[in-house]
């Protein structure tokens, strides 16, 4: 009888675990035409958008929601030298890789030298932040800065940490796709992997127990259009999508449970590549006046009320604080170089007339002023389909005033690659949001970045603007601080390195019928997008867990 029980249990257990497992998020952060197995921490383009924080969880996040508030993850905490010249991390002890070997303080050591001896992986050029790395012990880890920063963490933060035992052996790490993983985030293991679809699940040495979701499932979605059906659907617990008119297509199908909410976010900009190969382009896109008069024929306004359906905020400041960074905004800035952010067409006109910029070989386009052609494409992805609409804006404007301008649309990843190569003309690009308008500029404006990220893709650097952002974290004084961001961005509004049209809300739609725990309006306790450039996403995940 107690054999009988015993075997009951066991197999009442057994049976109920793949039940118990199907607490699957089905989420959207990437559309593709298929997918590619590549799970590369480092790589920028064709890596799954899941891999960082999901896969290779970071030290710390800041938390831009509750005033860049360190949430320790890793790390279990850090502390910065009286001086600014280093700091240290204490991980938490006892953590583990997901193949079960532990993790410790020389795999922190071994992947910041390893960046060092693979330079083309430092995706933050993190070797001209810092100029040395120590293992204390098996818990603590010393670096030593180039230069006091009061930032140190949350720039050293932004780097994955990958083990030592499997990294050590890779010979070719920029084109390692990874395709096994061995992480130490919440969801490491991939037990199915097709071109359609695939699913990322629980790390079973996980170091945080409010874990409660067992799987994400990343269905494939080729644009923005069936990334709407999969959600009008309910397919999706979690979306990072543009979706047009969104009250009605998606809420009112079930106000109970479909829901978004949307808040000022990314930096949304169109910008020429000041070194691409196209000598005549390269000409004019070198000429602020020329790149002054591009600006003042994009729309704006139409760009938000008819590409965004509304949902953007306007930005008009050549420098680009607009309404995320209004506080770090210098007024004298926008009174000097303001109107070069606004739509007029006339004035645009008027200034590539005085600059040289005509028609001289009568084909109805201005030229060069020594009569070389102009012609460029702005590239955009081709399934994101509100930048399309933009960009079909921007064209239009530019045509009117004389530009020959077009649209050219690669996919996703092809768009990504041609922005850190330099292998195009023109484009339309974000910067991503910070607690302030620091990250954004040192993303957008390191020389040492250029070639690394698509933030660089305009590829203007200033020797000046670079210093500031050095003096900028030199000192933990907020007066200070924005007495360098203002010298910072009055230079840059004054050459208009890029040409900024609005920012992008968060974009976050959410499912409550599978899962609560969702950020709200009413509860914004995170940034809830599950963006790649979000790594409060990991804590997000964190708050989440079955409805049953």
């Amino acid at each position: 009888m107690k054999k009988s029980i015993l075997w009951a249990a066991t197999a009442l257990t057994f049976f109920a675990a793949p039940a118990m497992a199907q607490s699957i998020l089905t989420v959207n952060i990437e559309p593709a035409t298929t997918w590619v197995r590549n799970f590369n921490p480092f790589n920028q383009t064709s890596a799954r958008q899941s891999t960082l924080d999901f896969i290779y969880e970071p030290l710390v996040v800041f938390n831009r929601f509750d005033d860049n508030k360190p949430v320790f993850r890793l790390a279990e905490s850090f502390k910065l030298a009286d001086d600014l010249k280093s700091i240290e991390f204490k991980l938490r002890p006892n953590l583990k890789w997901s193949d079960g070997k532990p993790l410790t303080a020389a795999d922190v050591k071994f992947t910041y030298d390893y960046l060092k001896k693979f330079p083309a992986l430092d995706f933050v050029s993190i070797w001209t932040f810092i100029t040395g790395v120590e293992a204390v012990d098996g818990q603590t880890v010393r670096f030593t800065l180039a230069n006091p920063s009061s930032l140190a963490a949350e720039q050293l933060a932004q780097l994955p940490i990958v083990p030592e035992h499997v990294w050590k052996d890779v010979a070719e790490p920029v084109t390692f796709a990874n395709e096994t993983p061995v992480g130490s985030g919440p969801m490491t293991e991939i037990p199915r992997f097709t071109g359609q679809t695939y699913d990322q699940c629980r790390n079973p040495h996980y170091w945080d127990a409010a874990l409660k979701v067992d799987c994400m499932r990343f269905p494939q979605l080729a644009d923005n259009n069936q990334i709407l059906t999969a959600t009008a659907s309910g397919t999706l617990d979690w979306g990072v999508s543009f979706i047009p008119d969104i009250e009605n297509v998606y809420v009112a199908k079930d106000p109970e449970h479909f829901h978004f909410w949307y808040s000022p976010s990314s930096m949304v900009a169109f910008l020429f590549n000041q070194e691409t190969a196209n000598e005549n382009n390269r000409k004019a896109f070198n000429d602020v006046k020329f790149r002054r008069a591009a600006s003042m024929a994009l729309d704006r306004g139409t760009m938000v009320d008819v590409a965004g359906y509304g949902y953007p905020t306007l930005n008009e400041d050549p420098a680009g604080m607009g309404e995320l960074y209004k506080s770090w905004a210098d007024p004298s800035v926008a009174t000097d170089f303001g109107t070069y952010g606004k739509y007029d067409a006339d004035a645009s006109k008027a200034l590539l007339d005085e600059a040289g910029y005509v028609d001289k070989d009568g084909d109805g386009f201005r030229d060069n002023p020594d009569g070389s052609k102009i012609s460029f494409s702005i590239i955009v992805p081709s399934s994101w389909t509100d930048w399309i609409d933009t960009v079909t804006i921007a064209v239009e404007g530019l045509q009117a005033v004389g530009l020959d301008a077009k649209i050219e649309t690669p996919e996703e990843a092809v768009w990504t690659g041609n922005l850190i190569n330099g292998t195009f003309d023109a484009a339309i690009n974000s910067l991503p949001a910070s607690a302030s308008p620091y990250y954004p500029y040192k993303r957008a404006f390191s020389a040492s970045d250029k070639g690394k990220t698509r933030f660089t893709a305009q590829r203007w650097f200033n020797d000046d603007v670079e210093k500031l952002l050095t003096e900028f974290t030199h000192t933990a004084d907020l007066a200070k601080q924005k007495e360098a961001m203002n010298k910072a961005q009055r230079i840059v509004a004054e050459n208009l390195p890029i040409m900024p049209v609005f920012n992008n809300p968060n974009w976050y739609q959410y499912n409550t019928k599978r899962f609560k725990g969702w950020v709200t309006a009413e509860t914004p306790f995170v940034n809830p997008s599950i963006s790649r450039t979000n790594p409060a996403r990991l804590l997000h995940l964190l708050a989440l867990e079955p409805v049953n």
